[in-house]
């Protein structure tokens, strides 16, 4: 979804075309951008995410029966679904995580009515700021307030990472939905994935989050995001041996990594190495903003991308000429491939003077060495999913 983003009168009267009368529910829920902490969330450790002002709109209204009737106006399409029956559909794939927040919803005991929904969004689809958590919330805010059901926002994060693990089979963890539904204006989240504890961080003034999407796309279904989580998976059970108890490499110390790693074979040891450092450089990072150290901060996204590059195995030449543009020219305090990798974005934090100057280094340069185009969003972070009133 990546159009230009439709404001609510135009996406209400895009209902009123599709389905002959005129929407009661109105709802947006932004895509993300992860500072720092990657791949950290499905190994119970920490993330920082941001929610930031690219984000999927749904215009909806309630039935009186058991259908919902579905048109995605970015992709051109309609399609729909008996509450009653619900199945993927692999010829508009963009509705199985609508699909899978209603099967959830209702086997976690909660009655859902039929509605009749238009979406629209400008989230870059497979870049790595989470457009398909965006239209979950979105899914699940709307599923809400048309059913009139009591659900607190955790909850709606949680049915979403359900739809998408088990119902879409992307074994994301719960970073995405939270900060999608959780986020706050001019703040970062920390989570903590396992307990689900969080608190805000605010973002210091003067510096601004530059998002550079590489143009290359990779499905995570697909892809190799799967075989990361088998491999650390397959780390936690070897360490397991030498330190009883461990549950994830959330529970890993360094000094534990440090004297063990000899009973990891490759690439699992460095697949563990990047996810219990990364965990640390999380927690700095947060002392780092809250301190106001923003020279820190961008030296930890600097060795995230490092690690994310050499250790974990997911970056890629584009991500890297994105890295080394900005980290190159006067201003970027700090830049990291941003997602799950394999594509998708760069996020640069960039002071709030050298914007102008980051971007044109980017667009002048990427196509250069690469071929490619580059897109850039200067991001503002955001409120979660919330009701329209505009």
């Amino acid at each position: 979804m990546t159009s230009k983003l439709r404001s609510g009168n135009d996406l209400r009267q895009a209902f009123s075309e599709a389905f002959g009368s005129a929407p009661d529910i109105l709802v947006r829920a932004p895509g993300r951008v992860n500072l720092i902490g990657e791949h950290t969330d499905y190994n119970d450790g920490f993330v920082l995410p941001v929610a930031i002002d690219r984000e999927v709109r749904m215009a909806a209204r309630a039935r009186n029966d058991r259908l919902v009737r579905l048109v995605a106006l970015d992709f051109g399409q309609r399609t729909g679904f008996a509450l009653d029956k619900i199945e993927r559909d692999e010829a508009a794939p963009w509705s199985n995580y609508l699909r899978g927040v209603a099967f959830y919803l209702q086997a976690a005991g909660f009655a859902l009515r039929g509605l009749d929904a238009v979406i629209q969004g400008n989230v870059p689809i497979g870049a790595g700021l989470s457009s398909s958590a965006a239209l979950e919330m979105a899914a699940a805010l709307t599923f809400q307030l048309a059913s009139g059901l009591e659900l607190d926002r955790l909850r709606l994060a949680l049915i979403g990472r359900q739809a998408e693990n088990e119902f879409v089979g992307l074994r994301s963890g719960i970073m995405d939905q939270f900060i999608s539904a959780l986020g706050k204006r001019d703040h970062a989240l920390l989570i903590d994935c396992r307990s689900l504890e969080h608190r805000l961080v605010p973002l210091p003034q003067g510096v601004r989050i530059l998002v550079a999407d590489s143009g290359v796309r990779r499905g995570l279904v697909t892809s190799a995001y799967n075989q990361r989580r088998a491999e650390c998976e397959e780390g936690v059970r070897r360490l397991a041996e030498y330190l009883p108890g461990i549950r994830a490499l959330r529970d890993v110390s360094l000094a534990d990594l440090e004297a063990h790693q000899q009973a990891l074979p490759e690439p699992v040891r460095r697949r563990c190495q990047h996810i219990v450092y990364e965990n640390q450089r999380v927690l700095d990072a947060v002392a780092a903003l809250e301190r106001g150290d923003v020279a820190m901060m961008g030296r930890l996204m600097d060795a995230s991308h490092a690690s994310l590059r050499d250790l974990y195995e997911v970056s890629g030449p584009e991500l890297d000429t994105l890295v080394d543009i900005a980290r190159s020219t006067p201003g970027c305090l700090g830049a990291r491939l941003t997602g799950a990798g394999f594509g998708g974005c760069t996020v640069n934090l960039v002071e709030e003077a050298a914007v102008t100057s980051v971007a044109a280094a980017i667009e002048r340069e990427y196509p250069a060495r690469t071929g490619r185009t580059p897109h850039l969003y200067i991001c503002s972070a955001v409120d979660g999913a919330t009701p329209i009133n505009e």
